[in-house]
């Protein structure tokens, strides 16, 4: 945010105005430019925006902000190291690395001025009408709100409504990453969420080339074997934890250096609470399954009745 951007905060008769406020002892603070009830990421920016009203804020090295980190909810402990956490950091926008029906996942840089930096994945929910989560009714069972206001507004998707279902997701997905990361599933590190944003780990080269979709890998035999293993073996784990990936493909799954990574949870299904939760276990284990039987996987190996009924037994659905 540069500081032209806050010329409407910055001339002599709102000045005036907040001087005679503080003497009156009350402070006068710049008005929002939008009405209505906010959710948590709106509040966060627009508090953001007030402070940085008042202060000279030129980026160093072409940056495109700084860090967020103080605003944002941090990921589990122990963190790694390679997380960077000083408040003078700054974070720079390398382009995009994705584009999906909810959400943009942008490659970024964050590191102190004048560092090489970290890569992360900079994961950004969208709420606009045009570009509504998908199955988000069937997701959202077993996870109602407890305000009947905000179920409503997400019901009839109002604008509220759609930035609630945003934020719903960002939340839930980052909770289930942390969770996930602490049992040692096979998931990137959550760095930070900050309403509708999340940071995660960048998997790929310090280049920035992203690791490939396990559907844009051709494995030979012996690797597609292991790639199968890995990925039933991510299955019982969430499984043992009861929950279901819920769009389990394999254009969620990443191949990073021999090891299979599970990406895009936002959708993560609690399959006691939830349900449908058996018939998301099992469409995750028949899409799995059908990828690596059309590359020549064949169901004496991959026995998939025999992995969906081990998948519903570590759930406790039976």
């Amino acid at each position: 945010m540069r500081m032209h951007d806050f010329e409407d905060f910055d001339d002599q008769p709102t000045r005036r105005r907040q001087a005679r406020s503080r003497r009156q002892g009350r402070f006068e603070e710049p008005e929002p430019t939008r009405s209505g009830r906010l959710t948590e990421g709106e509040r966060v920016r627009l508090a953001k925006l007030r402070d940085d009203a008042y202060t000279e804020n030129q980026l160093p090295d072409g940056a495109d902000r700084w860090s967020t980190w103080d605003d944002a909810e941090h990921g589990p402990l122990p963190r790694p190291e390679w997380v960077v956490t000083e408040l003078a950091a700054v974070d720079t926008d390398l382009g995009v690395l994705k584009t999906g029906k909810e959400a943009d996942v942008h490659l970024l840089r964050r590191g102190l001025p004048g560092t090489a930096g970290t890569l992360l994945a900079a994961k950004r929910y969208r709420s606009d009408e045009h570009k509504l989560f998908h199955r988000d009714a069937g997701y959202l069972e077993g996870r109602r709100m407890r305000r009947s206001r905000e179920m409503r507004a997400i019901e009839h998707r109002t604008a509220f409504g759609r930035n609630l279902i945003a934020e719903q997701w960002a939340v839930a997905e980052f909770a289930a990453l942390s969770r996930l990361w602490t049992l040692g599933a096979p998931v990137p590190y959550p760095v930070q969420r900050n309403g509708t944003e999340l940071l995660l780990e960048f998997l790929g080269e310090d280049d920035g080339t992203a690791a490939p979709r396990l559907a844009q890998v051709r494995p030979d035999p012996d690797e597609l074997k292991d790639l199968w293993f890995q990925a039933t073996a991510a299955l019982e784990l969430l499984a043992s934890e009861g929950l279901a990936h819920g769009d389990l493909s394999a254009y969620n799954l990443l191949v990073h250096r021999g090891r299979l990574i599970v990406i895009d949870l936002p959708q993560v299904v609690d399959v006691v609470a939830n349900p449908g939760g058996a018939e998301f276990l099992a469409r995750d284990v028949r899409n799995l399954a059908g990828w690596f039987h059309g590359r020549g996987l064949g169901e004496h190996v991959t026995n998939t009745d025999g992995l969906l009924a081990d998948l519903v037994s570590a759930a406790g659905l039976g």
